[in-house]
């Protein structure tokens, strides 16, 4: 068995827990996670993390970066602000006329590319009061959804014609192109929901190098020696192995975080002794 991760090509319909578990009977490994989800209406890519080592090495890839194709459909707006919700056509108010291409990608660089504010959908999964937004609003409570900060690295137009866009959207971790999608239609005041969302990147991984679920398999899992080569990292005796499961310091100089490896497997995240010696401990046991 493997350690490592997996890419996987999600398909429109199932959700991302849906992946997962096809992805466990395929494998014969109930030791699977992922490092993001998808909407059951997107596709693309999703990153699997295959192994309990694996599972243990998530938390250097947090907040990765994203890259989508995101279809916004105009001329309407949405209750989850994609196709998933209650749509509401509207009708052309006075001194409303159908956006420019032009009009629209400055719109797009004035207001949505670079460090912006944004309300995430009702309908979506952040914590508020302790409870998922998307349970309070089924329910319907009030739900006071908080704004925070994304970064929107480029917001480009790949094709246009009216009522549909399509774009190309890289983002921080945490944007939600539904919000995107509503916002862009608010602000050219013809309303907008997304209608379609496909994941091109997850960090440094593409979904050209992915397959689809029904495709998983053990030879497709990229090993963790692969994925943590860009980490710091030290190979260890097998003395300083047997040091490192006792809990006892070892006698490196090294960067916090650096990564303990043993016969091609990640050990420990060690981190510096408090004592200002030249030894190290681990900070986590995988």
């Amino acid at each position: 068995m493997k350690h490592g991760f997996l890419l996987i090509d999600k398909p429109v319909g199932p959700t991302s827990h849906d992946v997962v578990q096809d992805v466990r009977r395929i494998l014969s490994e109930r030791k699977v996670g992922h490092l993001g989800t998808l909407d059951p209406a997107a596709s693309g890519l999703m990153i699997l993390a295959v192994g309990a080592k694996a599972l243990k090495v998530v938390e250097f890839f947090k907040d990765l970066s994203k890259e989508y194709i995101a279809e916004v459909q105009f001329g309407a707006i949405s209750s989850t602000y994609d196709r998933e919700g209650v749509i509401e056509e509207l009708e052309p108010k006075l001194g409303w006329t159908v956006p420019d291409q032009v009009v629209i990608q400055n719109i797009i660089q004035d207001h949505f590319v670079g460090t912006i504010s944004q309300v995430p959908p009702m309908h979506s999964a952040v914590h508020v009061g302790g409870e998922r937004a998307y349970r309070k609003a089924r329910q319907g409570r009030h739900v006071d959804m908080p704004t925070r900060e994304v970064r929107i690295t480029e917001c480009s137009i790949v094709k246009y014609d009216y009522p549909m866009l399509t774009l190309n959207v890289a983002c921080s971790s945490g944007t939600y192109i539904r919000s995107l999608a509503h916002d862009l239609g608010q602000r050219l005041r013809c309303g907008g929901y997304l209608s379609g969302l496909r994941r091109t990147e997850v960090g440094e991984w593409s979904v050209d190098f992915s397959v689809p679920p029904e495709a998983a398999g053990w030879s497709v899992v990229v090993p963790l020696k692969e994925i943590m080569q860009k980490f710091p990292y030290i190979d260890l005796t097998d003395k300083e192995l047997d040091d490192v499961q006792h809990a006892r310091n070892i006698s490196h100089q090294i960067k916090d975080g650096t990564i303990a490896w043993f016969e091609d497997l990640p050990i420990a995240i060690l981190t510096p002794a408090k004592d200002g010696t030249q030894m190290a401990h681990a900070r986590k046991v995988l």
